[in-house]
């Protein structure tokens, strides 16, 4: 049972998060609409997400596919679920059925996972899925993502090739302690012009997710229209002993 304490500090904080990211928006002329607020709540209990889900925010984000099968049912059906972790094809049919509101994946980078999760949501008779592409901005092995100069070639398969996908995006998660640079935010808005060149679509039509706790500020006021904000508005990550997949 989540605590009254810990409800009402996620609901405040979560207010807080919100009028920071609004004051970004405007500190570059963009309406405080422009920018969306995912509330990471990974390892975090139902009860604490309700709060903030009381608190009138209803986008919010999970890294793990048992996870997120576990929670969705607990908690109303008009959240808008981001799926924001690594995703592996053999889960793709698990998590599509589990959760009928998830309304993106953030985490597509390569065509198998593209072609899986179309193949899925034709097969459960869905509404077409959001994605977005993640691009590997950083270089490192450890992270997942497309390379940059591969962004163009699966933006254009997702969109081509994937009738029952919506290419949304791209996303980017930055270094290796989850901090970005300046130079990644720069690399992901090369990326989007790129791609919107190539597809023929206005940059506006095409989001930027990149900024988390730590510098999500920063990625609005260059250009991010999608923060995917954990520890700020939740506290420190409560990690089981074993991991979840």
């Amino acid at each position: 049972m989540a605590s009254v304490a810990a409800v009402e500090g996620a609901a405040a904080a979560l207010r807080s998060v919100l009028s920071r990211a609004q004051q970004a928006a405007a500190r570059t002329g963009r309406s405080p609409e422009s920018v969306r607020v995912v509330a990471v709540s990974k390892t975090k209990p139902v009860g604490v997400i309700r709060g903030v889900y009381d608190a009138g925010h209803r986008c919010f984000g999970e890294n793990y596919v048992q996870e997120l099968i576990d929670k969705a049912p607990q908690l109303p059906e008009d959240i808008e679920w981001h799926f924001i972790g690594n995703l592996q094809s053999n889960k793709a049919k698990a998590l599509l059925a589990g959760v009928p509101n998830l309304d993106m994946v953030e985490s597509v980078d390569d065509e198998k996972i593209a072609n899986r999760l179309d193949r899925v949501v034709a097969d459960l008779g869905r509404k077409p899925l959001k994605v977005l592409v993640q691009v590997n901005t950083s270089g490192e092995e450890s992270k997942f993502g497309v390379d940059p100069s591969g962004c163009v070639g699966l933006a254009k398969h997702v969109k081509l090739s994937c009738p029952n996908l919506v290419f949304s995006g791209l996303m980017t998660i930055g270094m290796l302690d989850y901090s970005s640079t300046p130079e990644n935010f720069k690399a992901l808005t090369s990326c989007r012009k790129e791609v919107c060149d190539e597809l023929g679509i206005p940059e506006e039509q095409c989001e930027l997710s990149m900024g988390m706790s730590a510098d999500f500020e920063q990625a609005i006021e260059m250009g991010s229209t999608n923060v995917r904000v954990g520890s700020t508005i939740f506290g420190a990550r409560e990690y089981p002993k074993k991991e979840l997949g």
